[in-house]
């Protein structure tokens, strides 16, 4: 009778460990197009996102139609969630995998990955403040960024805002998460060979996004932005390298996108 040991290692890895991805990439099932083409899709569908809905308020004749679009972030921004699913979901399935295995273990017992999560925000979180918090002084002192107008409180219609309070959030953290992390990493990690190769590049993506939330044509106000989003970034993608588990991480993200939401809700 096998032992402990013995049974574990005759027991498969996980569809999205490394060992399991790269073993796909040589039977051929995973080529580059789908890992680029995902790192910028969330960039280019927020942005698309927000000049439709600024094209609309144009026909509207609202005034300053470009700023009153940055508001609606958390309803347009549904259509990056969407796009990234369909693709993401074609490109599994020629590795023979479901949307479901890019998340990993999910370990509910006793609310496990549920205090880990918060655990995790509690890691990262200060990422973002002390990032957000140094970009600021270090590009504009006691002055203001441009587009920190999209963070303040602002009134959207009753619907809009149910939508970001019960849709909005959960959908957009789980998504996220799956794209650069789940689907993208493992799989630029093993058609390039060096885990910090595609490390930088969705660090580097993945802060990018957040550029676009309220887009502004100004070049230090975005790159305010992508200083103050990166050091947070960084540490969660660390715990993913370190963990290759998505449900906690979800959890933590969870928290995030919701205080955005409450923070810029009017009732």
């Amino acid at each position: 009778m096998a032992n402990a040991s013995e049974a574990a290692a005759l027991k498969p890895a996980q569809p999205n460990a490394p060992s399991a991805v790269r073993a796909r990439l040589g039977e051929g099932r995973i080529s580059w197009t789908g890992p680029l083409l995902l790192l910028v899709t969330r960039s280019a569908m927020w942005m698309t996102a927000q000049s439709l809905v600024a094209l609309l308020f144009v026909a509207q004749r609202r005034p300053d139609p470009w700023r009153q679009a940055c508001y609606w972030w958390s309803v347009c921004f549904t259509l990056a969630d969407v796009v990234c699913i369909v693709a993401i979901r074609c490109f599994l399935k020629k590795e023979g995998l479901r949307l479901r295995d890019l998340i990993g273990p999910i370990r509910l017992r006793f609310g496990r990955d549920v205090f880990l999560g918060i655990g995790y925000f509690l890691l990262f979180s200060p990422g973002f403040f002390v990032g957000g918090f140094v970009a600021q002084r270090l590009f504009y002192g006691s002055g203001l960024n441009p587009s920190a107008f999209i963070m303040h409180a602002h009134a959207l219609p009753l619907w809009a805002t149910l939508y970001s309070l019960i849709v909005f959030w959960p959908i957009n953290s789980v998504v996220e998460e799956m794209t650069y992390q789940g689907y993208v990493l493992p799989r630029l990690e093993a058609l390039t060979g060096r885990t910090w190769i595609a490390f930088a590049a969705v660090a580097f993506w993945f802060t990018a996004q957040h550029c676009v939330l309220g887009f502004v044509p100004d070049w230090r106000s975005n790159l305010c932005r992508f200083v103050g989003f990166l050091p947070g970034v960084v540490i969660v993608i660390a715990i993913y390298v370190r963990t290759r588990r998505l449900a906690p991480l979800i959890v933590g993200h969870w928290i995030i996108d919701l205080s955005a939401v409450l923070i810029t809700a009017v009732f």
